[in-house]
């Protein structure tokens, strides 16, 4: 009997050992880990909602895949700060929607830091990247300065900085504003015939003529200052997410991944 009671009492160790070792292994699929000097995990799963397609920022890859440069820099920031995530692929403005009801808790989406956003309840982060907006035409136009855009019609896409950037020019040079939710369909209209110009960021705009070909061509001399891309909440009960990607940014900038990231997408 001692013999049995012995035998069970080991098997009883062994599988609370297997138990431990299970519990403590599980991830979940959108767990990054946490690297060397990292915050521990707390357990909870931020959910960061983006675009669909801000390419080089955020896009769908040839092979499927949704990469870009923001998801690489979220990556590396979780990576560093030791926090889980889990990415929600909306577009621009079921992305404010989401944050604004409290269905997502953050916002990566090459968001420009402006006191108008400030004021209406934009949470930004530290900047990440510094981007100005310009003009696109159809690679052949003539349109070679706003006082061409004279009783045309630009494209715009809604809610976002270079939408306002058009919208305060059009008064002085007498054209129209054209909405658009995504910028692909505006480049196609501007391809198309269907608007004169786009107004778009600049980056943005030189990755996809660069990359895809598109018969598009940027206009010297319409770009305007440059603005910093900030990481966004809309909730200030959120603020410990701000300070962790404000932390491993830092972070990332020093150790030199922030640098390969922008190579990687820009070759800058």
């Amino acid at each position: 009997m001692r013999k049995k009671f012995i035998a069970s009492i080991i098997a009883l160790t062994m599988m609370a050992a297997m138990v431990g070792c299970g519990s403590s292994s599980q991830q979940t699929a959108t767990d990054t880990g946490s690297s060397e000097g990292g915050a521990a995990s707390s357990g909870k799963v931020w959910k960061i909602a983006t675009d669909t397609v801000f390419k080089p920022f955020e896009y769908t890859d040839d092979k499927g895949n949704f990469v870009g440069i923001d998801m690489d820099i979220l990556e590396a920031i979780a990576k560093d700060q030791g926090f889980e995530y889990e990415v929600q692929v909306l577009g621009w403005d079921a992305s404010i929607a989401a944050c604004q009801a409290g269905q997502a808790d953050g916002m990566i989406a090459g968001a420009s830091i402006t006191d108008e956003r400030k004021s209406s309840g934009w949470i930004f982060s530290d900047g990440y990247y510094d981007a100005n907006q310009c003009m696109a035409v159809e690679k052949s136009s003539d349109i070679d300065g706003f006082d061409d855009l004279k009783g045309l019609s630009v494209a715009v896409k809604t809610g976002t900085m270079s939408a306002a950037y058009a919208e305060e020019l059009s008064a002085d040079y007498g054209f129209t504003v054209t909405y658009f939710e995504d910028s692909p369909t505006m480049y196609q209209a501007v391809v198309g015939g269907q608007v004169a110009a786009c107004f778009d960021d600049t980056p943005i705009m030189a990755s996809n003529i660069k990359d895809s070909g598109i018969a598009m061509k940027l206009v010297d001399g319409t770009g305007n200052e440059p603005a910093a891309y900030g990481f966004a909440i809309f909730n200030a009960d959120n603020q410990e997410l701000v300070d962790k990607f404000n932390a491993g940014l830092k972070n990332i900038k020093a150790n030199g991944t922030y640098d390969e990231i922008i190579k990687k997408y820009l070759g800058e």
